[in-house]
């Protein structure tokens, strides 16, 4: 299983309507995301619209291969472009993952082995 943390910031106007398009997502989407793989997927949305997400997924490119040729997903994606500062493109396939540094559980399982 890997962990997946990205970041990225919302355009400072439209944090109200970001929040209200994930409350909730369309549930084509939220199906759509299961099948790629993704699980534990959530969205932290901070001051200043820095937005935080993190998933898990056994596969990472699997998933973003499904939903790059997901019709329901570029729907979605194309929909909620407007709302990214400095992102090109479907947010889905070109948000950089950040790298992880410290996880409680993984430490833990080394101190027991």
């Amino acid at each position: 299983m890997t962990r997946i943390a990205f970041q990225l910031t919302v355009r400072p106007e439209m944090i109200d309507e970001y929040i209200a398009r994930h409350s909730p997502v369309w549930p084509e989407m939220l199906a759509e995301i299961a099948a790629s793989g993704r699980r534990n997927y959530s969205i932290f949305l901070g001051d200043g619209g820095t937005l935080f997400g993190y998933y898990e997924t056994d596969d990472d490119d699997a998933a973003r291969e499904y939903l790059a040729a997901s019709e329901v997903a570029a729907r979605w994606e194309a929909s909620m472009a407007p709302f990214f500062v400095g992102m090109e493109g479907r947010v889905d396939q070109a948000a950089v993952p950040v790298p992880e540094v410290f996880n409680l559980a993984d430490q833990l399982a080394a101190l027991e082995d």
